[in-house]
């Protein structure tokens, strides 16, 4: 029953993408990121779910006149950029034959976040994006972090199986990603009940996050701590509060639990860590003697006897950090553009930030760039210790940030209907007063959008008051 119900929905959603190509995407990104067919026991746990939704969206996209250029901000440069790269380094390297399932692995993937960005353009469609982006890892996050509190975090939370972040380690960076997104989706809802819901969603992901075991996904979770705490309005109080929750989590895991987490002070005799040291010199010194990379794979053992100081001692274990990943995949020139897509993220997001202090009544776009910051802060630190260069979460955010940024170039919010109904309120997109009906949550009037429903057409408005700029000047995105 469950196989037949799970099949009805994505072939209902397959045909509507054949008309509307972005409903494809998100589609494809619920069934890519959450796996749901994996939870299934008959017909459809090997059903071919990714390749039904993106068959229907590429049509769907050939058919559409609803497209537009992909190329949306330095980063989305950069990663296509990337994407080349790793195709001439995978021709170039070694066994390219051999790699071509990772490579086609990386391309499909890249090639839907290019989608993405070609399809998605209006405020509605970028909420949808990040409802669907959230909720496809933050709902198998909130499980488990009830499976660690009935199980006083015994055993570990794993990921949904065949995917990216089957491992427990992986899975539990997928999840401290989440956790500032659903602190955006929780900044934009007026509802009281979906507010308290995404606040113990976070609560639940933070103790999944825990529940992994990771050592890796507990800096991780600390350098998103920190970064949420710098960015609040009185530190002193969030400080003091995020102390005592920090506490109450910890005194709450077990001992093994703790015993563990205490061998990040004593890596030096860690096999685990020293097999980690062992890939970064391999990926290091390849970099240095193949400035094209060697292809998507380091795991061969002549490789690690000729370019480890450890040999063969550690066995031949995986990169265990993107950035290392990339360096020994694609070289110095792939660390370079890859590290660039996240520098320009970051400060495309802070561009988000500042526009939104000068026009409060996009506020929403400065809580998705600094909540995008947060979670690509998680992204570096957690992604330090693993292999997770080519996972497309992190992409989505860096396309939420790039959609964002145009929606504020192009002033859309002049241009863009102003339309009503239940689910965009629980959604965030109906927060605000009635005389602007498609304003933010909780951000006020927007401009440009002040006429109530079956009225005429709304005329650009002034700037805001203290913000004496023409109106074709007033939303001038930081640069």
């Amino acid at each position: 029953m469950r196989d037949i119900a799970l099949m009805s929905v994505i072939l209902v959603l397959a045909a509507v993408a054949l008309r509307r190509p972005w409903i494809g995407v998100l589609l494809w990104l619920w069934v890519s990121l959450m796996n749901p067919h994996r939870y299934t026991y008959g017909f459809a746990y090997d059903a071919p779910v990714a390749m039904i939704a993106a068959l229907a969206t590429l049509l769907g996209v050939l058919f559409t006149r609803e497209r537009e250029s992909p190329f949306k901000g330095p980063a989305v440069t950069l990663f296509v950029i990337f994407t080349a790269w790793v195709t001439l380094t995978w021709l170039a390297g070694r066994d390219p034959w051999e790699q071509l399932p990772q490579w086609e692995k990386i391309v499909k993937v890249n090639l839907m976040v290019l989608v993405c960005l070609a399809l998605f353009r209006t405020k509605e469609q970028i909420f949808c994006l990040a409802w669907v982006l959230t909720m496809s890892i933050g709902l198998l996050s909130i499980k488990g972090g009830a499976f660690t509190l009935v199980n006083a975090g015994n055993y570990r939370v794993w990921g949904p199986p065949g995917s990216w972040v089957e491992g427990n380690n992986e899975f539990a960076v997928a999840t401290i990603m989440v956790i500032p997104l659903l602190r955006f989706l929780q900044l934009q809802v007026t509802q009281r009940w979906l507010s308290w819901m995404l606040l113990g969603g976070m609560a639940l992901c933070a103790a999944s996050a825990l529940g992994s075991h990771s050592r890796g996904a507990l800096l991780a979770l600390v350098a998103m701590t920190i970064v949420i705490w710098w960015r609040g309005n009185n530190r002193l109080r969030d400080g003091v509060v995020l102390g005592v929750v920090a506490a109450l989590a910890l005194a709450a895991m077990p001992e093994h639990w703790i015993q563990r987490m205490e061998t990040i002070e004593t890596y030096g005799e860690d096999a685990s860590a020293l097999g980690r040291f062992s890939a970064w010199w391999v990926s290091w010194n390849l970099a240095l003697s193949h400035p094209l990379g060697i292809g998507l794979s380091i795991t061969y053992p002549p490789i690690f006897e000729q370019y480890s100081p450890y040999g063969l001692r550690f066995g031949t274990p995986v990169a265990h950090s993107i950035w290392f990943q990339v360096l020994g995949h694609h070289g110095f020139i792939g660390l370079a553009l890859f590290t660039g897509i996240w520098v320009a993220t970051w400060f495309g997001a802070d561009g988000l930030r500042r526009h939104a202090r000068h026009r409060p009544e996009h506020r929403w776009v400065g809580d998705l760039g600094g909540m995008a910051q947060v979670s690509i802060a998680g992204y570096a630190v957690g992604g330090a210790f693993l292999q997770l260069a080519y996972y497309d979460f992190p992409y989505y955010v860096m396309v939420l940030v790039a959609l964002a940024r145009m929606w504020v170039l192009r002033e859309a919010w002049r241009t863009e209907p102003t339309r009503g109904g239940v689910w965009r309120n629980l959604i965030g997109l109906g927060a605000a007063s009635p005389s602007s009906p498609s304003g933010s949550a909780g951000a006020g009037p927007e401009a440009g959008s002040g006429d109530v429903p079956g009225a005429a057409p709304a005329r650009p408005q002034p700037a805001l008051p203290g913000h004496p700029a023409p109106p074709q000047q007033a939303a001038r995105y930081p640069r």
